[in-house]
C-alpha cells in the first residue's frame, strides 16, 4: 500500500513536517510494510517558505527589515538559486508574531518591510518573487510596501505622506519617477527599462493567498480582518477611507484597478498592492505550492492521501490547503483521509473525505491537547491505519 501524507501546519503546535511525520509514524506502527511518502504543504500563509525550501532544496537568505511598528528585524525569505526564485512571507516584517497584544496599532502599522525584502531579492536577480499574503498585522493597502520600493505619495499641498496609513486620506498624487532609478541600482542584472508599467513586471511577482476577499467593503480587508487585529469601530472607518482613496488615486495615476479583485484584500491589503504597484499575478497559495513541489505527480503514484491541519471547520473551505488536497485527490480518483485537531460537522467534508480522524481530547485543555500534539497525531496515524486493514 502506498499512503502519500500531505498536511498543513497545526498552527503555533506543529510544523506541517512534523505533523506529517508524527501521522506517518502512527500509520507504520499498525502497517509496516506501507510505503509511506512524505510530502507537506501550505497555502500562502505561515510554512510556504518553509515547505518549498524543504521540497526544492532552497536555502534560506536574512536580510534586514523593518516590522508592522517600524522597527529594525532580521527577515528570512528562501533563495532557489537554480530557478532564480524567491520565496517569502509577508509576515516575516508585517507579521502579527513580532507584536505583543498591547502593542497592534492598525493605524502605524505598515508594509514597508515587505518592500525591503523584494528589493533585497531583486538585488539577487530574482526573475520570480513569490509572497505569502497572510498572518499579517497590517491594513495598509502596500502603502508602506510601495514607499519601500520608490513610490512616493503626496497630498494636494505637496506634503509627502510617510505616516499612519489613515493619512491617505488626503492622498492627491503618487509620484513614481524614483521607481525605475531604484530598481535599476537594485537589480543589476536585470535590464534598465523606462517605467512605462509598475517596475517588478520585469521580475513575475505571484501574490499567493489563501482568501478572496476584495479590498474594500463589508467582505473586504478592513471590516473583515480588521476587528481580529483590534481596530475599533472608528478605527475601521477611517482605515476603509484611506483604502477607499488609495485605490482612486492608484486606478488615476497608475492606470490599474484591482479593488474589486478576488483575493486583493488578503494581508490587509497587500494583494492588491502587489497587484498594483509590482504588476503581480494573484494566486491561490495552495496551488502555487502545489505546483511548486509536484504534488500531483507525486500524488498520481500513491493508492491513499492523508491531509490534516489543527482546524478543519467551514473557513478551510475557501482556499485552505487540506480541502485543496482533498479536491485534487478527488480529481485523481484517490481516496482521501484527514487527520485533524478539531472538525466541526459540516456535511461538505463528509462528501470530500473519506474518513475525518480528530485527534484533540474534548475533555481535555487546550494547554493539555497542545502539549501532546505529536502524540495525539500519531493515534491518530494509528487509528486510520487500523481502519486501512
Amino acid at each position: 500500500m502506498r499512503i502519500l501524507i500531505a498536511p498543513d501546519k497545526f498552527k503555533g503546535v506543529q510544523t506541517a513536517l512534523q505533523a506529517a511525520t508524527n501521522i506517518a509514524a502512527g500509520i507504520g506502527d499498525v502497517l509496516p510494510d506501507a510505503q509511506i511518502e512524505i510530502v507537506p504543504v501550505a497555502d500562502g500563509g505561515e510554512g510556504t517558505s518553509e515547505v518549498i525550501c524543504n521540497a526544492l532544496a532552497g536555502r534560506w537568505r536574512e536580510c534586514q527589515a523593518h516590522d508592522a511598528l517600524d522597527r529594525l528585524v532580521a527577515a528570512r525569505y528562501v533563495w532557489l538559486p537554480k530557478r532564480a526564485t524567491a520565496v517569502m512571507e509577508m509576515s516575516e516584517a508585517a507579521g502579527l508574531k513580532h507584536l505583543r497584544p498591547e502593542t497592534r496599532d492598525l493605524e502605524q502599522a505598515t508594509t514597508f518591510g515587505v518592500g525591503e525584502m523584494i528589493r533585497d531579492a531583486a538585488k539577487m536577480g530574482a526573475r520570480e518573487i513569490i509572497v505569502g499574503v497572510g498572518g499579517s498585522m497590517t491594513n495598509d493597502g502596500g502603502f508602506g510596501m510601495a514607499r519601500a520600493l520608490g513610490f512616493r505619495f503626496f497630498d494636494k499641498g505637496g506634503q509627502e505622506l510617510k505616516g499612519a496609513v489613515i493619512e491617505l486620506r488626503t492622498l492627491a498624487r503618487i509620484d513614481v519617477k524614483e521607481v525605475a532609478e531604484v530598481f535599476a541600482a537594485a537589480s543589476s542584472g536585470l535590464k534598465k527599462k523606462r517605467l512605462a508599467q509598475p517596475p517588478l513586471q520585469r521580475v513575475g511577482v505571484v501574490a499567493a493567498a489563501d482568501v478572496r476577499n476584495p479590498l474594500l467593503g463589508e467582505s473586504g480587508a478592513t471590516y473583515v480582518f480588521g476587528p481580529q487585529k483590534g481596530a475599533t469601530t472608528d478605527q475601521l472607518r477611517l482605515l476603509e477611507d484611506a483604502l477607499g482613496r488609495l485605490a482612486d488615486i492608484v486606478a488615476r495615476d497608475l492606470g490599474a484597478d484591482y479593488r474589486s479583485r478576488a483575493g486583493a484584500g488578503a494581508g490587509g491589503g497587500l494583494a492588491f498592492g502587489l497587484m498594483s504597484f509590482c504588476g503581480a499575478t494573484i494566486r491561490r497559495g495552495f496551488e502555487v505550492v502545489a505546483e511548486a513541489i509536484g504534488l500531483e505527480r507525486k500524488m498520481g503514484s500513491a493508492d491513499i492521501v492523508v491531509t490534516g491541519e489543527g482546524s478543519l471547520d467551514r473557513q478551510s473551505l475557501d482556499g485552505k490547503a487540506p480541502v485543496g488536497v482533498a479536491r485534487l485527490a478527488r480529481k485523481l480518483g484517490k481516496r482521501i483521509f484527514a487527520v485533524v485537531g478539531r472538525t466541526d460537522d459540516d456535511a461538505r467534508f463528509t462528501e470530500l473525505f473519506d474518513g475525518i480522524y480528530a485527534v484533540a481530547d474534548p475533555s481535555g485543555s487546550e494547554a493539555d491537547n497542545m502539549a501532546q500534539a505529536g502524540e495525539l497525531l500519531r493515534q491518530g496515524g494509528r487509528k486510520l491505519a487500523r481502519a486501512l486493514l
